[in-house]
């Protein structure tokens, strides 16, 4: 996948915003980041801050994140 096809994928940050208002009370999320990384968990966001935490207990891992870090988000 070419960088130009990956940035035609990707979602406007308020469409994100939207996005990550809905993924509040999913169980589980992925988010796909700018940078190439897909990461899966749940998420906790703050709405008047615009970042989150997205946390995997499974891997036990979690990972702070702004808005305007994240390319999609999935649920």
């Amino acid at each position: 996948m070419t960088s130009g096809t990956k940035k035609s994928r990707a979602l406007d940050p308020e469409r994100i915003y939207d996005l990550l208002l809905g993924a509040r009370t999913a169980d589980v999320c992925t988010l796909h980041f700018k940078d190439g990384r897909s990461m899966r968990g749940a998420l906790v966001f703050n709405q008047f801050k615009g970042t989150g935490r997205l946390i995997n207990i499974d891997e036990e891992l979690s990972v702070d994140f702004a808005v305007d870090e994240l390319r999609d988000l999935r649920f």
